[in-house]
């Protein structure tokens, strides 16, 4: 089993060895290598104590945030490496943080702390992977197991509680039936922890290659936190196009979207005004009239009630609103469309309507649709068609040297001509555009 550390963990490793200190890479870092991933950070546990730490890297740049819980940051040859000594937990008291902290010299007794057996794992040079709990066998077997007795872990800190469902979500892994019996027994924790943590696991979650199989077993840890969610479950569909409950058809969509937050967000939340917009006709066929717009709605509350920034909100939000619009059956449509999307979001439309219908009764109903919208984005940028007023040939400064009044009316007079030239009334010429507005405007 080779563990491909960057130089900078092997360097830090040497050092502390060198100095008489057994260390290890541990956690996350050590699990992704074995799974054939490449880690996002690297995480160093030790015996040496804080202080010892800081004097075997005193010619480093040092952050001592965390040295109240053993963590000494440091920056080695341009890479942030966090680097905690053997801990013992106290008792917790706010589902989240121990009372005290005893430091130890002993490895067992700090991973002995830790939440799942395949976070356990350890490596250094010297020893090759060090399992201690038998994590090897279940990183093998693709299960989540509680270190220990499962609810006393998840009842010390409840965003393990969060966190084992978005391990099964992301590493695709079964949960181990007394885990999983765990996590939902004590899901009322998630309560206590702050909506900024939530968020984080909440997205990482969205994220993965298995949310959807995640969010169906474990749905009633989300509705702690998202209790919108449970309109969703059973809502059924009755139209023609549709073979699942709302809820059933949210996972579909989410798993069929590409793994990009906005997106997954957006796949998450798109049909969450669906409940209440449920109208059944004398047929018993389903209607689900200004779902989007009440998605739209419920999507934006609750982003900003998870706290993600004014920029996710938005663009989430936007996606949403726009989600059900039909695709452009033509090049003028498809022109208009991008005028008002930007390329960005119109590339984005592409890939959630194709990710919402994957969730339908006829998943690949609207493939040629899709690929006709995608053909004429390429046409259109392809042969530099202006579709917006940053590439119209005239500007604010020479229609008020034209003549056009300053105020609301020259923006209004600047879309119209862009309209102008979308639909190929007039030509993108400055002159063209200009002589066009002097004969309408006489008109």
């Amino acid at each position: 089993m080779r563990i491909d550390a960057p130089k900078q963990v092997r360097t830090a490793l040497q050092r502390l060895s060198g100095s008489g200190f057994e260390a290890f890479a541990v956690g996350g870092c050590v699990r992704d290598c074995l799974l054939g991933k490449t880690p996002g950070d690297w995480d160093i546990t030790t015996a040496a104590l804080p202080s010892e730490v800081e004097t075997v890297f005193s010619d480093c740049r040092l952050v001592e945030t965390g040295l109240r819980h053993g963590t000494v940051t440091v920056l080695l040859d341009g890479m942030s490496l966090e680097i905690t000594t053997y801990r013992i937990d106290g008792d917790y008291k706010d589902a989240r943080h121990p009372q005290s902290v005893t430091f130890s010299r002993n490895l067992r007794e700090d991973l002995a702390r830790r939440d799942f057996t395949v976070n356990t794992l350890c490596w250094n040079e010297q020893s090759g992977v060090v399992d201690l709990f038998d994590g090897l066998k279940d990183l093998n077997d693709g299960v989540l197991r509680a270190v220990g007795e499962p609810e006393r872990r998840f009842r010390e800190d409840a965003l393990r509680i969060l966190r084992g469902v978005r391990f099964a979500a992301t590493l695709g892994f079964s949960v181990e039936p007394k885990t999983a019996e765990a996590i939902l027994n004590t899901r009322a924790l998630l309560e206590h922890i702050a909506a900024e943590r939530i968020r984080e696991e909440f997205t990482k979650l969205l994220c993965g290659k298995h949310a959807g199989a995640a969010i169906d077993r474990f749905s009633a840890v989300l509705k702690v936190f998202l209790p919108e969610l449970s309109a969703l479950i059973g809502c059924a569909q009755n139209t023609p196009y549709h073979c699942y409950d709302v809820f059933h058809h949210t996972l579909a969509a989410l798993d069929a979207a590409p793994q990009q937050e906005a997106l997954r967000l957006c796949m998450f939340f798109h049909d969450f005004g669906k409940p209440a917009c449920r109208r059944v006709d004398e047929n018993g066929i389903a209607h689900f009239k200004g779902h989007a717009a009440v998605s739209a709605s419920l999507t934006e509350q609750i982003l900003r009630r998870l706290r993600f920034s004014n920029k996710t909100v938005r663009h989430v939000t936007r996606l949403v609103e726009i989600h059900d619009t039909k695709a452009p059956p033509g090049r003028l449509q498809a022109k208009k469309l991008l005028a008002s999307l930007g390329e960005e979001d119109y590339r984005a439309l592409i890939a959630i309507k194709r990710a919402d219908c994957r969730g339908k009764a006829q998943p690949h109903a609207i493939d040629g649709k899709l690929a006709n919208m995608e053909r004429f984005l390429t046409e259109i940028l392809e042969n530099g068609d202006c579709v917006s007023l940053h590439s119209l040939a005239v500007n604010g400064d020479d229609l008020l040297a034209a003549g056009v009044p300053a105020g609301a009316g020259l923006r209004k007079t600047l879309d119209w001509l862009l309209d102008a030239v979308i639909e190929e009334r007039c030509p993108n010429e400055k002159g063209a555009l200009l002589s066009f507005w002097t004969e309408n405007a006489s008109s």
